[in-house]
């Protein structure tokens, strides 16, 4: 069989699993000759199919992510190692980093809240010349996960990962104030109707926030004046029902929030700074 109609058949069998079963195949089949889809697309359709794909489209087949078979996922025109320990990094999220940027061009210090993959706060560096980022998660495997992108794209040096969870008492002892925070803390509804390729792939903890998605905002977003430096700006993912209600708890601690929305127009993120 070819490689064309093994991709083929591949897209018949994900038409149940996925709605970009096409996509999906030839990326895994890109992934099986190591090489990128453009170059599968231009120069190997012609090929035998390898054996190895077959796995690989019955692991799709059953709902797990393609940049978990894959390993990777590219996120803000950067390429970034991904695993089960942290959730995929999304364009929607991108709206972030355009922020951040657009907000603060001369941050110096940034922090990354629930860092997971590293993604926002390493594609925030390589566009900060000299800026120095701490990423902190809970998680001693997501931490490891984002060790090994910071290595990767060449901002070891500028990168500093640490074990923190903003629940804990003390967890930014000794931290100092930043110029500009990220975060994108859990904020799905507890009893929330998900695909079953997040529900039952990617980790809980990053995704979950009580009834109402809010329980990590209540409390991270109420330490951000203590960790802004003057004229700092935090940039804060929400859910896109939930820009009201986290736009009062800001408030509520001394801070405006302006909107800004994904490519869907959707309510995506909020830029917090100081009244």
């Amino acid at each position: 069989m070819t490689l064309a109609e093994a991709i083929r058949a591949a897209a018949e069998r994900l038409a149940g699993a996925s709605d970009t079963a096409r996509l999906d195949a030839e990326l895994l089949a890109a992934h099986c000759l190591g090489v990128s889809r453009a170059d599968l697309l231009l120069r190997h359709l012609r090929d035998e199919a390898p054996a190895t794909l077959v796995a690989l489209i019955e692991r799709r087949a059953a709902h797990e992510p393609v940049a978990y078979i894959t390993g990777h996922q590219e996120f803000y025109g950067l390429p970034f190692i991904v695993s089960p320990a942290v959730l995929i990094p999304r364009g929607d999220s991108e709206v972030l980093v355009e922020a951040a940027l657009a907000e603060h061009a001369g941050a110096r210090r940034v922090l990354d809240c629930g860092t997971g993959s590293g993604a926002l706060l390493l594609a925030v560096l390589a566009h900060l010349v000299g800026a120095q980022g701490i990423g902190i998660d809970r998680s001693p495997a997501a931490l490891a996960v984002a060790q090994a992108n910071a290595d990767a794209l060449g901002l070891r040096v500028r990168a500093q990962f640490l074990p923190a969870d903003w629940t804990q008492a003390g967890w930014a002892e000794g931290m100092g104030r930043f110029d500009l925070i990220l975060a994108n803390p859990p904020y799905v509804e507890s009893d929330a109707a998900l695909d079953p390729d997040v529900r039952d792939h990617e980790p809980a903890g990053a995704l979950f926030a009580g009834p109402d998605g809010l329980d990590d905002y209540r409390i991270l977003v109420p330490q951000l004046p203590g960790l802004l430096a003057p004229g700092g700006v935090a940039v804060v993912e929400i859910g896109h029902r939930q820009a009201d209600a986290v736009s009062a708890i800001a408030a509520s601690t001394g801070l405006s929030a302006a909107l800004r929305r994904d490519l869907a127009g959707r309510p995506r993120a909020l830029v917090l700074r100081a009244l």
